[in-house]
């Protein structure tokens, strides 16, 4: 079975690689951008089962990429992730189509889990 490609966007490039060793060791195929406009870089000569998107971040924010990722692949998986989980960001969230939202700091195991449950769909 072919791999999953995860897209990580986020700016705590400390995160970031963290993230991408836990989700590479799990098996899936992970590239990391550390603003949103290079999130979209990447988004525009690859493809992705999902993509993993702090809100907060320079350039454009996680919003920002969760619009463009749902106008042009809306099949797409996306999980916010903020060090600010109001409720305000969480409907955002939703309204602009993630499937789900994390508060930091994350349990990396619930993220894989939680990609794991949304790839399967």
């Amino acid at each position: 079975m072919p791999k999953h490609r995860i897209l990580i966007a986020d700016d705590d490039k400390e995160l970031g690689i963290i993230l991408e060793d836990e989700l590479t060791y799990s098996g899936y195929d992970v590239q990391v951008a550390d603003n949103g406009e290079k999130a979209i870089a990447l988004l525009q000569v690859n493809s992705f089962d999902a993509a993993v998107l702090d809100i907060r971040m320079p350039k454009v924010d996680g919003f920002g990429v969760l619009k463009f990722i749902k106008e042009k692949f809306p099949a797409m998986k996306v999980i916010m992730l903020t060090g600010f989980a109001d409720l305000a960001n969480s409907v955002k969230s939703k309204e602009f189509g993630a499937d789900e939202f994390m508060e930091k700091p994350y349990n990396l195991e619930v993220i894989r889990h939680t990609l794991d449950t949304l790839l399967a769909q």
